[in-house]
């Protein structure tokens, strides 16, 4: 993408390299035909991208530990790198007026950047590099297998986006899992054999995933995170995550040998106290792009090939990379800025305050947020339906949600946390990324883990003292919306279950759920 502003006589260096906290990836774009006697690589660390959500501590510290190894390596390759840090009495505390004062100090011939991820993130630098009339290129994020303009192609054919027509194509594009007759094993999608509960045995003794001691460099930010933002939600004493791409690639080869095989059965699966099960640890990897997402996945394939992971369990794995992950961004840009406030169904309902602090009766979603804030981590079928659903069955107003999601997940970078809560989660953008609202009631928890063993509410009950809040708020939900879900033909049977409900049963519904949203607005 070219920039606007004319080139001008370079003052000082030639080329201001932008690298932003999610762009650390040495095989970047930006880094071609770098001279390191010509070129300034600039990062800063700035207070407001902490603060303009609530950030879990460990999420900031991740962050700063990986920019600040990113920093080491290239200075010992040689490059010349201007790394702001966060307690710099000069720090303007914000990447706008970072970027401003760098442009000033190094007068370059052109700042040179890859597309920010975060549309916020991208309007406030060109607004500088306008204001400042400063030469600048900005260029195509060549971690990602599909670009924007190519996203943009796909949706101008399609009635409605859905993942399926889009993965389809990506696998034949990078010839994953495809064989001279088509996909791999005669079908695109294995999804109906990767879902799977543990039973009343549970997951027995699971495979702990690979950790990653602190270092020096890893430890000094967590000083500086536990000193500069303490009153952050969340806790840094279990920090363990990759930080460097030699990590990164550590972590993926634990996953592929220890896990993958088992990921695709159990990839929905919950149980009590334990939150990796199956799952890789690797989102964090992937999108501070210390790791190709292409890589992964060819590493996945090769698992498969030497017969060490079964077709479903490497394909529902691929299509979580290789699909979803490019389609939710696609999303993202396709429908910024106006995404963001969203609100299809009308929520209006404000955040309970137990998701900042996990104190609440119901145990799927203390044992969810409670593992949140101790790690910055949940995984997805965690997020989608227990606290997502939860907020989406009681109306919470979904840009709440959305700030809540983007504070505490270590993953969470706005492209792809904001399609995820609005759109699958909460269902906000009315369809256009997922077909149904994902509604359910508790008995689906019950199905997929063991928390509802000692938990005090019953999910089978949707009224009196022991129903289940789930229960309650999806009849409710179904209620609230009759109207607008008789119309989607993948709710038609949940909404027929409805309507066997007498006008009583309904009536005892709806004052129930009122109670619980008084109860759950309070402070």
């Amino acid at each position: 993408m070219g920039g606007k502003g004319s080139m001008k006589q370079a003052l000082g260096i030639r080329r201001l390299i932008l690298v932003l906290g999610d762009q650390l990836d040495r095989k970047s774009v930006a880094l071609e035909g770098i001279d390191p006697s010509l070129d300034v690589l600039f990062l800063a660390e700035v207070r407001s991208e902490s603060t303009h959500v609530w950030s879990h501590k460990a999420r900031t510290a991740l962050f700063l530990a990986a920019m600040r190894h990113f920093t080491a390596d290239c200075r010992k390759s040689g490059l010349r790198v201007d790394h702001v840090a966060l307690t710099d009495p000069a720090n303007s505390q914000n990447l706008a007026g970072e970027l401003r004062r760098a442009i000033r100090r190094h007068q370059p011939g052109e700042v040179l950047m890859v597309e920010p991820g975060d549309y916020r993130v991208r309007q406030d630098l060109l607004a500088v590099l306008v204001d400042l009339g400063q030469a600048y290129r900005e260029l195509a994020d060549n971690h990602f297998l599909c670009s924007r303009a190519d996203f943009a192609s796909h949706a101008k054919v399609r009635k409605q986006l859905r993942l399926e027509y889009f993965y389809r194509p990506m696998r034949e594009r990078y010839g994953i899992l495809m064989n001279q007759a088509g996909p791999e094993g005669g079908s695109w999608n294995f999804d109906t054999d990767n879902r799977g509960s543990f039973g009343k045995a549970g997951p027995g003794l699971l495979p702990e995933p690979l950790r990653f001691s602190p270092d020096a460099v890893t430890r000094e930010v967590l000083d500086l995170v536990a000193r500069e933002f303490g009153s952050h939600p969340g806790s840094i004493e279990a920090f363990d995550w990759p930080v460097t791409p030699d990590q990164a690639s550590e972590a993926v080869d634990d996953f592929i040998t220890h896990r993958l095989p088992w990921f695709g059965t159990y990839q929905d699966a919950m149980w009590l106290g334990q939150p990796w099960l199956y799952h890789s640890r690797i989102s964090t990897s992937l999108n501070l792009k210390l790791i190709s997402p292409l890589t992964v996945c060819q590493r996945a394939e090769a698992a498969y090939r030497a017969g060490q992971a079964p077709l479903a369990a490497v394909e529902g794995f691929i299509r979580q990379i290789l699909g979803w992950r490019e389609y939710v961004r696609g999303i993202y840009w396709l429908h910024m800025p106006g995404y963001l406030d969203l609100n299809a169904l009308g929520a209006e309902q404000p955040l309970p305050a137990f998701y900042w602090t996990g104190d609440t009766e119901m145990a799927c979603l203390r044992d969810a947020i409670g593992q949140t804030l101790r790690l910055g981590y949940a995984h997805h079928i965690q997020r989608l339906m227990v606290t997502g659903l939860f907020a989406l069955l009681l109306g919470v107003r979904p840009r709440e949600v959305h700030a809540w999601y983007l504070a505490v997940y270590v993953d969470a970078v706005e492209w792809v946390e904001l399609p995820n809560t609005l759109g699958m989660s909460q269902y906000a953008d009315g369809g256009i990324m997922a077909s149904k609202p994902y509604a359910a009631t508790g008995k689906y928890i019950q199905r997929m883990g063991n928390h509802c063993q000692n938990c005090r509410y019953k999910p089978a009950e949707s009224t009196g003292p022991t129903a289940c809040p789930f229960t309650t708020l999806y009849w409710d939900f179904l209620d609230r919306h009759e109207k607008s879900l008789v119309r989607n033909p993948r709710m038609s049977l949940q909404v027929k279950n409805l309507t066997r409900m007498t006008e009583g049963q309904r009536l005892e519904i709806r004052q129930q759920a009122g109670r619980l949203r008084l109860r759950m607005a309070a402070p």
